[in-house]
């Protein structure tokens, strides 16, 4: 993981218990997959934005096939 930064954050209760209980895990865990999730949200907006545009060379069966 790298180097740690220790932060204070003042978020409401009601908004980390929800979030807690839909990633199942501590307050630790849930800000770091928060956290994650943002900063891949601009990635997953690109990835979008290319639907329908990618023309693939194999078709599903061979894809099945290669494993």
């Amino acid at each position: 993981m790298g180097t740690a930064r220790k932060i204070t954050v003042e978020v409401p209760l009601d908004l980390l218990e929800k979030a807690q209980q839909a990633s199942g895990a501590g307050i630790t865990q849930t800000v770091r997959t928060g956290l994650q999730l943002v900063a891949a949200s601009r990635t997953y907006a690109r990835l979008r934005q290319l639907r329908g545009k990618v023309r693939f060379t194999r078709t599903l069966a061979e894809l099945k096939a290669d494993r």
